[in-house]
């Protein structure tokens, strides 16, 4: 059984990857290690940000726990809106800050809702983007290659905020072909056709080609 570890702290993020790892990988968080820092996401890209976190936790936690085939990922993910030229973006988590820490989803959604008020539903296009890094746990002296995995949900932002399910901008992002926001449906349905899923199956479909 392949085992990985979860380079989140996102209680969130923990929570929805949990739902869709399945049977056949065991997995720890950051939370099963003593020590390690906070990485900051200072790339200008998801899969920048992602590569850094899977590479600098991979090498910090080495080999220590002894069990081969074991692999850090870490994602990276977030919210483009056509209209605001690709933003939040890479900044979607402190979107409604003014520094490099995060704010709250209120605020972010807020925010949003602001900069959009004089764009009609026709022009309101998005996308959630999420790259997933896989890193293999090699030993702190050596760099490991890593693995990318990119998944897209397209859809669009509604014009008020609605749903009480999931996290971030989910109760204003509408996906394709649905008339419901992420926050209105529930786990099952979100998980089946959101950008996280659409990343992990491609990793999924790697690390069983290299396990």
């Amino acid at each position: 059984m392949t085992d990985l570890v979860l380079a989140t702290r996102n209680r969130h993020k923990v929570e929805e990857l949990y739902s869709m790892l399945g049977d056949e990988f065991r997995f720890k968080t950051l939370a099963d290690f003593s020590g390690l820092p906070e990485v900051p996401e200072h790339a200008e890209s998801f899969a920048g940000n992602a590569t850094l976190k899977a590479l600098t936790m991979a090498q910090l936690i080495g080999a220590e726990a002894g069990h081969s085939n074991r692999f850090v990922i870490a994602d990276d993910s977030g919210l483009e809106v056509d209209a605001l030229g690709g933003a939040p973006g890479v900044h979607s988590a402190r979107y409604a800050s003014s520094g490099s820490v995060n704010a709250s989803d209120e605020d972010n959604n807020a925010k949003l809702l602001k900069e959009l008020e004089n764009v009609p539903p026709g022009n309101r296009g998005a996308r959630f983007v999420c790259v997933i890094a896989s890193a293999e746990i090699v030993g702190r002296d050596k760099t490991p290659e890593v693995h990318l995995s990119e998944g897209r949900c397209e859809g669009s932002i509604a014009v008020a905020s609605s749903g009480a399910e999931g996290f971030g901008y989910d109760p204003l992002f509408i996906p394709s072909g649905h008339d419901q926001t992420f926050a209105e449906m529930g786990a099952a349905e979100k998980n089946a056709i959101s950008h996280r899923a659409n990343a992990l199956k491609g990793l999924f479909e790697w690390l069983r080609q290299v396990t």
